[in-house]
């Protein structure tokens, strides 16, 4: 079946007593069993549940995947990877990702006696340089985050694979719509499903997909031992969100390219990061991995310093300032203080993450709005 057909049908099949269409919620916290001792497929809510299994099966398959792990949050996700890991080991992670993440690995799981380095992934050299004895984890984001940096996935995995490393791909901006990690060769791909994946803006999740059974073990353990488990009703509105999927990625791409051709001739923008253009350094590759569009994300370099940049956040009208991505409305961040705020700033800024970049997250609005508003924020 084709890649929207299964977002709607697998995973989402009627209901054999009722013959509702959609899969009912189940929201029980536990289960009654046929025995003591004796188990049934489902026992407690924090262990399994028929509603966010069916979320799981649904993302699995469009990843391409062998099982998937729903979490509270994408933190929770990438928390629960960062726990196959303990004193010792080492993860190397892509310079250009989440703010979040880059918190998680140097201020907890650092905490740990495990190593973290940062690299620039789109330096093939540079990564093979770093992966010396030890290192575990090779964590990366394509598109990464705010730079829009493209990296090679299957390059990547060829490399994790022969020092012994396994490969993980925050794959939020492109989603499975667009790229496919774990046909490229990775072995874990995360995704925060409160972006595009439930795409309203009206829940928090995280999903942790993998093609191997040992891998998926070693991580349901982490996952029922530790308890961040996505609820219920979050799991119905992941489900609900992974039916227009790929039809809402498809619009996202189109207005963004869009926006990003006409910033790119924009007097008071410096550069314009985004994937679809041909002057972005990573453009033939992206073209390549991504299938069908460049994604709905795209950061801008405005003139100024680092109150400029905040004053055109804090100027527009439709593009709402607030943190997160992915959903129907437009929203604008300042990376330097909000998004990626917890980078130590000697490491934001040696990776290019400058006081003057402002990220976009385009919506489903109509193109000439959003071009508008950008239009009115810059001229102030």
């Amino acid at each position: 079946m084709h890649f929207r057909t299964r977002a709607i049908h697998i995973g989402q099949e009627r209901d054999p007593t009722t013959g509702a269409v959609v899969p009912p919620i189940y929201v029980a916290s536990t289960f009654a069993q046929p025995g003591a001792g004796v188990w049934g497929e489902y026992d407690y809510s924090r262990s399994g549940n028929p509603t966010r299994k069916n979320f799981e099966t649904t993302i699995a398959s469009l990843e391409g995947g062998l099982k998937a792990l729903a979490f509270a949050t994408g933190m929770a996700a990438t928390h629960c990877a960062s726990m196959l890991f303990g004193p010792g080991d080492e993860i190397v992670a892509g310079a250009d990702i989440y703010g979040g993440t880059y918190r998680l690995l140097h201020k907890v799981t650092a905490r740990n006696q495990v190593r973290i380095a940062l690299v620039d992934s789109t330096d093939l050299t540079a990564i093979a340089a770093a992966m010396r004895p030890g290192v575990k984890l090779l964590w990366i984001e394509s598109p990464g985050n705010p730079l829009m940096s493209i990296t090679d996935l299957a390059a990547c995995a060829a490399i994790a694979h022969r020092h012994g490393a396994l490969l993980g791909v925050d794959n939020t901006f492109a989603t499975p719509a667009l790229t496919r990690p774990l046909e490229l060769g990775a072995d874990i791909v995360m995704h925060s499903a409160t972006k595009y994946i439930g795409g309203h803006s009206d829940l928090t999740g995280g999903v942790l997909v993998v093609r191997d059974q040992e891998l998926f073990d070693r991580l349901y353990f982490l996952q029922n031992a530790t308890g961040a488990v996505m609820g219920p009703w979050e799991s119905h509105l992941c489900s609900r969100g992974l039916k227009t999927l790929d039809l809402r990625v498809r619009e996202h791409c189109r207005t963004a390219q869009q926006l990003a051709e006409h910033l790119s001739r924009h007097p008071r923008v410096n550069r314009v990061l985004y994937p679809g253009l041909a002057s972005h350094p990573g453009h033939e590759l992206a073209a390549r991995q991504m299938q069908g569009g460049f994604g709905g994300m795209l950061t801008i370099e405005v003139k100024g310093d680092l109150v400029a940049a905040k004053r055109v956040c804090e100027s527009t009208k439709l593009f709402q300032l607030a943190v997160s991505l992915g959903a129907a409305e437009s929203l604008i961040e300042q990376p330097a203080t909000m998004s990626h705020a917890s980078y130590d700033r000697a490491d934001r800024l040696a990776h290019g993450i400058t006081d003057g970049l402002v990220r976009l997250s385009v919506g489903l609005e109509a193109f000439d709005d959003l071009r508008d508003d950008l239009d009115q924020a810059l001229a102030g």
